[in-house]
């Protein structure tokens, strides 16, 4: 532990999610700043083990700044790859223009650089206050599909809920011993936010094909947008939209669908965060991709 010497008063803590009262500074910090309660994740086993987290607390065990880092594994262009995430930055307004995240986004750097991950991943809307440490924009798409023929799936489709221990089971399993959903660009691990990101999202649907695979998509009786599979087995388009019984108009994935046997014209992504990477296997991403909204962190 140390401070910083412009901001006295503050203890610098690092892997402290071991700590309940620590952790559950980092909760009301992010709910504090940006409305969000990712104390949610209690009720699936806590925080991911591989977190690396960074922050400043004050006198009486308040979190002012933090800046987290995460193992998130990728397969890019069929490669396996040692990534790194970013996550969880914030400054309390009273705390900011001191220096805190400058200092903590550093020693997150540092951190995964001795670690030897060799790409570094992360969302924002800010892009200038990365560029600064070599990171650089990767254009996303959204990847609009031609209706396939529709083929019978030859199992059950059931919806899952998180409120059920049982379906949480299902979701985990599948989790931990999923294929990428794609081999050009896709998460090969990321419970905790695929979890996340499923409660936060009340539009979004999980369903189960055959106990074998669980979709993620939500459909607004015009449009299904289709998130993320997590699955044993990636199965092809036709197959998922007959077990989902729905007749869209449109259908948008939000991943890269080489995986789904169907034919897709791309569209610029519009979201209000962009994608950025750099390291050694930045160079190696190419093509249009998008990184599926179920693991955006």
């Amino acid at each position: 532990m140390s401070e910083l010497e412009h901001a006295p008063g503050l203890t610098l803590r690092h892997d402290y999610f071991g700590d309940p009262a620590a952790w559950k500074g980092l909760v009301d910090l992010l709910q504090d700043t940006f409305s969000i309660d990712i104390g949610i994740q209690d009720r699936f086993g806590g925080p991911d083990p591989t977190s690396m987290p960074f922050g400043y607390f004050d006198g009486e065990g308040c979190c002012v700044a933090n800046f987290s880092a995460f193992s998130m594994p990728l397969l890019v262009n069929g490669r396996a790859v040692k990534a790194a995430g970013y996550q969880s930055g914030a400054v309390r307004p009273e705390w900011r223009g001191r220096g805190l995240y400058r200092d903590l986004m550093r020693r997150a750097f540092a951190r995964t650089a001795a670690e030897g991950y060799e790409l570094d991943i992360l969302l924002t809307d800010k892009p200038a206050l990365y560029e600064r440490y070599g990171f650089r924009i990767l254009p996303q798409h959204l990847f609009v599909a031609r209706m396939p023929k529709l083929q019978a799936s030859g199992s059950t489709a059931r919806q899952l809920s998180l409120e059920t221990p049982g379906d949480v089971r299902l979701i985990k399993t599948l989790l931990q011993s999923r294929q990428p959903v794609s081999s050009r660009f896709a998460v090969v691990g990321q419970m905790e936010m695929f979890l996340l990101n499923a409660c936060f999202n009340s539009a979004i649907r999980l369903t189960a094909l055959a106990e074998n695979a669980v979709v993620a998509w939500t459909f607004d009786g015009a449009t299904l947008w289709l998130l993320d599979i997590a699955g044993t087995a990636i199965p092809p388009l036709a197959t998922i939209l007959s077990a989902l019984d729905v007749e869209p108009d449109r259908i948008e994935i939000c991943f890269s669908p080489d995986r789904l046997d169907c034919d897709v014209s791309l569209e610029p992504y519009e979201g209000y965060t962009m994608l950025m990477a750099r390291g050694k296997a930045a160079d190696e991403i190419a093509g249009p991709l998008m990184l599926s909204p179920m693991a955006e962190f």
